[in-house]
């Protein structure tokens, strides 16, 4: 069965061959002594992103007043998993629990990387995009920061951690 891009964005079942397809790509990586296998997943998920944008974005505009909405939506409608948002203004971090992670799903004791490395890349870039489009005067820009806990690694839930910072249109 063929499927055009947008009609692979509205299936369930495009996150559970990413999934299985990652963890085969790290194993691959690690036995090819490939060593920065964190930062391509996350340029995989940023590359994702770049193309997922041209067939949906959960909203027009991104505020700090509305990041946790819109994670929360990315996280719903893209990967159909429920999480909880904690965002530290002083900090500029945010965390992201997610206690049924799509990429995660299993533990692995051969694997070292988390599958979720693609979702820091994935999310950040999204929420960079969007913000860059959208009309405002100041910009949110989203990093990839780490992986905490991982599903993969046996925990009970994933926790994704994000840097933002606010940029000022000159």
């Amino acid at each position: 069965m063929n499927f055009s891009r947008k009609e692979l964005v509205q299936t369930e079942a495009t996150m559970n061959q990413v999934r299985n397809a990652v963890f085969h790509l790290a194993r691959l990586m690690e036995k090819n002594g490939i060593e920065n296998s964190k930062e391509r997943l996350r340029k995989m998920g940023q590359n994702i992103a770049k193309t997922y944008i041209n067939y949906w974005k959960p909203t027009d505009v991104i505020t700090l007043a509305n990041l946790k909405d819109v994670i929360t939506t990315i996280y719903q409608k893209v990967l159909h998993s429920a999480v909880s948002i904690e965002i530290n203004e002083i900090e500029k971090v945010i965390k992201v629990r997610d206690y049924s992670c799509a990429l995660c799903k299993y533990h692995y004791e051969d694997v070292k990387i988390a599958g979720c490395e693609i979702l820091l890349g994935l999310v950040s870039e999204l929420i960079t995009l969007i913000s860059k489009e959208s009309q405002g005067s100041t910009q949110l820009l989203l990093k990839p920061y780490e992986v905490i806990e991982s599903r993969s690694y046996g925990n009970k839930s994933c926790i994704q951690v994000f840097k933002y910072k606010m940029k000022k249109e000159e």
